[in-house]
């Protein structure tokens, strides 16, 4: 199972994000006395497309679509040399397959922010740095080593112009996932776990005070950096968030509308997360088991059978695929999306798209 590890600097809200996330209540406390080991909980995907199909069938078994999310211990400065907690923080976050960045954007006199002040642009870029460090190190080490060779093999030869290009980009003091690559090349460095070639996902960690944009500080230049790096930014009230997760819908709905908070964002927050794995979902559905089955973007209809059985990959013939909205518009029957035509059958090489309904067709 893909997860994503959650980051950020000491005190910046880490653990209440994970325990928004996970509704965890007071089980996960934030880390301390030198404590490294992650915190770690599988999540399922909110989905209204999931809950109406639940609603359509009131199957016997409900199987929504889920991710891992990792509470990683905090980022200090000098964390890619070494200093605090740095090693065995960054061999967590090498492991993981995406990054959700935490940036503290509330004053909390209780809570010292350990820079002394809250500035939300200088957290990004210490947090930012310190990875840039570790794959710098990484690739140094890497280059030396061959550059000590008297003849490189073609292969190496390959490798060491692919590195010497990730190099010069960190020498920037940009992350590698500006500099675009090819499938080949991305494969080729799988092996290295590069932490800044990894996708992120940033969430600014308020308070509710700040449910107008002009409170969060350096609003607009957050903005601005994640829009150039390509990178989503998700709102989230966390210690707030904490509170209501104990309400009911409709105390939690009346409380966030005393607020001004249009929505909380839990929801928002892992879907990001799951699109910023690269995911999507497609269903099956009947009366006995409703699920969300779980795809990379791009993975065709022969991998969707397989995500199912491997006997159905195997055995393929076509799949029947509906899209989501014509399939709950005509109440979830497979014979009248028929009759409507909007069932199509689609061969091996179809690209599954996000919320495809599908039956496949097989022999063994």
């Amino acid at each position: 199972m893909l997860h994503c590890g959650i980051v950020g600097l000491p005190l910046s809200g880490k653990s209440t994000v994970f325990n928004v996330i996970t509704r965890a209540g007071a089980e996960v406390k934030p880390y301390a006395g030198g404590k490294t080991d992650p915190n770690k909980a599988v999540v399922a995907v909110p989905d209204k497309r999931f809950d109406k199909l639940c609603e359509i069938f009131t199957p016997k078994k409900e199987t929504p679509a889920q991710i891992e999310f990792v509470d990683l211990a905090g980022l200090s400065r000098g964390a890619g040399k070494g200093a605090g907690l740095g090693n065995a923080f960054l061999s967590f976050v090498a492991d993981a397959d995406a990054l959700i960045q935490v940036i503290r954007c509330f004053d909390n006199a209780s809570v010292e922010h350990p820079e002394g002040s809250i500035d939300p642009m200088r957290d990004w870029s210490i947090v930012e740095s310190e990875l840039i460090f570790r794959d710098y190190a990484v690739i140094e080490n890497r280059l030396s080593k061959l550059n000590e060779k008297k003849k490189l093999l073609p292969a190496e030869a390959k490798e060491k112009e692919l590195l010497e290009r990730c190099f010069a980009c960190l020498e920037e003091e940009k992350p590698l996932r500006s500099i675009e690559m090819s499938d080949e090349e991305k494969h080729s460095l799988k092996s290295y776990a590069f932490v800044t070639a990894k996708p992120e996902l940033i969430v600014l960690n308020l308070d509710d005070s700040q449910s107008d944009e002009s409170k969060i500080p350096q609003y607009e230049a957050l903005k601005a950096r994640a829009a150039e790096q390509g990178i989503e930014i998700c709102k989230l009230y966390g210690s707030l968030e904490m509170d209501i997760a104990e309400f009911s819908e409709e105390e939690a709905a009346e409380f966030t509308e005393g607020l001004n908070i249009a929505e909380p964002g839990r929801e928002r927050l892992i879907q990001a997360a799951y699109s910023v794995l690269g995911l999507i979902s497609f269903f099956t559905s009947g009366p006995d088991e409703v699920r969300a089955w779980t795809l990379h973007k791009g993975d065709n209809a022969v991998q969707a059978a397989g995500a199912i059985h491997t006997d159905l990959a195997r055995g393929f013939i076509r799949a029947q695929v509906v899209a989501y909205d014509d399939y709950a518009a005509h109440n979830g029957s497979m014979d009248e999306c028929r009759k409507a035509g909007v069932l199509r059958l689609e061969g091996k090489e179809y690209l599954v798209k996000d919320g495809d309904m599908i039956e496949i067709r097989f022999n063994v």
